[in-house]
């Protein structure tokens, strides 16, 4: 079996009977030396009960939201930061329905929504339940923040139905929770180096040169990249968007203050170069506010090419460099001329002339090109931005593992 020290896993238990599988599911990881604490449902403890949960877990059980004892232990806040990954198993329609509208009315909730980790959900209903267009819809908006399932699968059920619904054995539960936590493992060695946001050159102390860039792309793929168990730094420019703790975060302005960061931060092993960086700076910035006047003629040079910089440098180049190309035409011509002539390993290219996707918006569509490959372009439709960078880690995963 494969072993699990050092690795902790925080198991939500919510009513239903399948709760009894969590039980044995609960023996499987703490004989592989999983570190395990329990979160016991109300509706939970109509089926099981905490002390057998916390004889077969050896360890603490929490049951209640506002409980004196548990708040002044560990309070809803760093349980969830505790854990290396969240299970919920069994989740219920009832407890599907409730993270799906962000209802935070107990402790499992509670720590759920204010998790920054990777939490699995391991349904279990009536085969009809399972069916309903409402359990369809619901699922699909868990996935869209970026809940992973195991099962349901098919089977006899406890209501005597057979059909889709059933909980999924526990050793199946432990196999792709191993699977998780081994990538996240080796991904912990994994150096990852994301650029975001928009650049600044200044004119004089209070006019500068920009684009529309929010960064929120950037900083989701950071974000999945830390979730993910990558030692991730995020070199931002000018954005109103936070980041989690684990991600080390180095705010700059200018395309220079970008480029000498970058530099300070090699080597790396993934470097992704999400930032809409300025081609363009002023040639000499006034060192006073420029007063109205009838011309003005602003001289401009081009900016370092950090891209270009990064992916050509012979002693630190990273094993995988991928560029992003917002494009208003051309979008295919563009992203491959830009994959060849910045000797990148991807370019990820999107159209932002298009007002639902793209610059300050929470959604997107990309099309990722492949340097040498014989797929050389695959395309990630309209979605949100949390799933689209999920989709482009995905792959990361895929070719560095």
């Amino acid at each position: 079996m494969k072993d699990l020290s050092n690795k902790k896993i925080l198991f939500i238990i919510c009513g239903g009977i399948s709760a009894y599988k969590s039980l044995e599911t609960i023996r499987l990881f703490r004989k592989n030396n999983a570190e395990i604490k329990t979160i016991v449902t109300q509706n939970a403890k109509k089926f099981i009960t905490p002390l057998t949960v916390a004889s077969l877990s050896q360890g603490k059980v929490y049951e209640d939201l506002f409980n004196i004892e548990n708040e002044s232990e560990m309070d809803h806040i760093a349980l969830s930061r505790w854990a290396d990954v969240i299970v919920v198993a069994p989740i219920t329609a009832n407890t599907i329905t409730k993270l799906s509208h962000g209802s935070s009315e107990d402790l499992a909730s509670t720590v759920i929504l204010a998790s920054n980790k990777q939490i699995f959900l391991v349904p279990a209903m009536n085969v009809r339940m399972w069916e309903h267009q409402s359990t369809k819809i619901n699922l699909k908006t868990l996935k869209k923040y970026g809940y992973k399932f195991i099962g349901p699968v098919i089977g006899d059920m406890a209501c005597g139905e057979y059909g889709e619904g059933k909980m999924s054995e526990p050793l199946d539960i432990y196999n792709e929770i191993f699977n998780f936590l081994s990538n996240q493992f080796k991904n912990e060695k994994i150096k990852a180096l994301v650029t975001a946001g928009p650049t600044n050159e200044y004119i004089d102390p209070v006019r500068f040169i920009t684009n529309k860039s929010s960064g929120k792309q950037g900083y989701e793929i950071a974000k999945s990249l830390s979730k993910r168990g990558f030692d991730t730094t995020l070199i931002s420019g000018p954005t109103s968007l936070n980041v989690d703790k684990n991600i080390k975060l180095i705010e700059v302005e200018t395309a220079e203050e970008m480029f000498n960061a970058t530099q300070k931060n090699l080597p790396v092993d993934i470097a992704i170069f999400s930032a809409a960086v300025a081609d363009f700076k002023v040639n000499k910035k006034n060192d006073n506010k420029i007063k109205k006047q009838e011309n003005l003629t602003i001289s401009l040079e081009k900016n370092i090419d950090i891209l270009s910089y990064v992916s050509n440098h012979n002693s630190m180049r990273p094993k995988l460099v991928i560029g992003f190309a917002a494009e208003t035409n051309n979008l295919d011509f563009n992203a491959i001329s830009k994959l060849n002539d910045k000797n990148c390993d991807w370019i990820i290219a999107n159209d932002v002339s298009k007002k639902d996707r793209g610059f300050n918006s929470d959604f997107n569509e990309v099309t990722i090109y492949y340097k040498n490959s014989q797929d050389k372009k695959e395309k990630l439709f309209l979605k949100r931005k949390s799933e689209i960078s999920e989709e482009i880690v995905d792959r990361i995963v895929s070719k560095t593992n």
